[in-house]
């Protein structure tokens, strides 16, 4: 613990003691000022702003400004609000509306119990390394460290575990007295620069609800050249399959159409991983994509082959997870059906059989009366009995539709599926 209590009163002091850099662009903050590094960084990546060519990084920091801030780090500032507002101190002609509204629908900073949000009201060092507690990923961050300090007492009950894990993650400021909190004093603009300029560096503890993906690059699947979209975009915290793109799935037992029926399960596999032209993998070999029928029509008559309609609606990962998958197979009409090769198959057996059958009838009818025009016999049954065949053949009611164990059918994603990024061995 004493070790922790060293490092942690050192990183406090990280934020005066590290290389300066020239901060000649803000008239205001000097290249020996104490933040100046994290104040430069704040303001080249647009996370804070300047007013008149002026930082004031001694001024106060009220609620709104600290979400506008935190919502430009998190990248989510463009965040499509899809909240009604329900703060009564909060209207839609005000310049923050946007802002404060995305702030609730991510859960970042809360507004209060009467339904106001108290814009203007000011942060407190407390309040900021709350938010910073809620929106990084959990860890039982022992409270005995505040001990260290020596106002440790002053800090509100509800505050101590905020502190103690923000303590552990490195993401606050102490300046210019590292053994003192000053839990209660209202955060200044040059100390929020350095808590945000830190929590930047430490992007990966922030929760994922929190953070707006990014975007790497566009793939390409091409299972299909028909397919009416090939596109995935791979994403910081996934990959986003687009609606339209087509993927190979296998049968994973064998399945027969007159045995089934609509609302059964249907489940295939990836029989190998599917992956993007560019290589990420996007389903591994093994993946579970899980399906129900949803109509099967019978064979009719004249030869009308059996159609199984059936739709994917998830996916269960290889680790376990499920994601949602809204797919149907890629044929007309979503159906699955025997195809013409199984079929002219079938009536080339009636043919075959039918010429069999005539051939025999017309050995027999010449053989009787006259043994020498058992040849003009044949000549006649064969062509008669290979037409009836086929007349038989194609009056009789079509195929069921069969599927072998592994057998690979293409299915078309029917809107956009989030898949989580596959973790490869070195």
């Amino acid at each position: 613990m004493k070790n922790f209590a060293v490092s942690v009163m050192a990183l406090g002091l990280m934020a005066f003691g590290a290389t300066q850099v020239m901060a000649a662009d803000i008239a205001d903050v000097g290249q020996d000022y104490w933040a100046a590094k994290e104040i430069n960084e704040v303001v080249d990546g647009n996370i804070m702003a300047l007013q008149n060519g002026k930082f004031n990084p001694e001024g106060s920091v009220a609620r709104v400004d600290f979400v506008q801030a935190l919502l430009k780090l998190l990248s989510n500032d463009n965040l499509n609000v899809k909240i009604q507002n329900s703060f009564t101190d909060v209207k839609s002609t005000d310049a923050t509306y946007g802002a404060i509204l995305r702030s609730q629908q991510l859960g970042l900073v809360y507004g209060y119990p009467d339904n106001t949000f108290k814009p203007a009201k000011l942060m407190t060092r407390s309040e900021t390394q709350s938010v910073i507690s809620h929106i990084t990923k959990d860890m039982n961050a022992d409270t005995s460290v505040l001990s260290r300090f020596s106002d440790a007492g002053a800090v509100p009950s509800w505050a101590k575990a905020p502190w103690a894990k923000s303590l552990n993650y490195g993401i606050y400021v102490n300046y210019p007295k590292p053994g003192e909190l000053r839990p209660n004093d209202i955060l200044s603009r040059a100390e929020e620069a350095v808590i945000l300029a830190r929590l930047k560096d430490k992007i990966g503890l922030v929760k994922e609800e929190y953070k707006n993906p990014e975007l790497l690059g566009i793939e390409h699947l091409n299972v299909s050249k028909k397919a009416p979209n090939n596109e995935v975009k791979v994403m910081s915290d996934g990959n986003l399959v687009q609606e339209g793109n087509v993927i190979g799935v296998a049968f994973s037992e064998k399945f027969k159409s007159e045995a089934a029926q609509a609302g059964d399960a249907v489940y295939f596999v990836a029989d190998k991983n599917i992956a993007t032209d560019e290589g990420t993998i996007i389903f591994p070999e093994g993946t579970k994509f899980n399906g129900k029928i949803l109509n099967i029509q019978d064979p009719k008559w004249f030869n009308k082959n059996a159609r199984v309609y059936a739709q994917i609606e998830s996916v269960t990962l290889p680790d376990g997870k499920t994601v949602e998958l809204t797919a149907k197979p890629f044929y007309k009409n979503y159906a699955l059906k025997e195809g013409p090769w199984m079929t002219a198959g079938k009536l080339a057996l009636y043919t075959v059989t039918g010429g069999a059958v005539g051939i025999g009838a017309g050995v027999g009818f010449a053989f009787i009366p006259d043994p020498t025009k058992i040849g003009t016999g044949i000549a006649i049954g064969a062509p008669v009995g290979a037409g009836v065949g086929l007349a038989t053949g194609l009056i009789t009611k079509g195929l069921n539709y069969h599927a072998k164990d592994g057998e690979v059918i293409n299915v078309i994603l029917l809107k956009d599926a989030k898949v989580s990024k596959v973790k490869t061995d070195l």
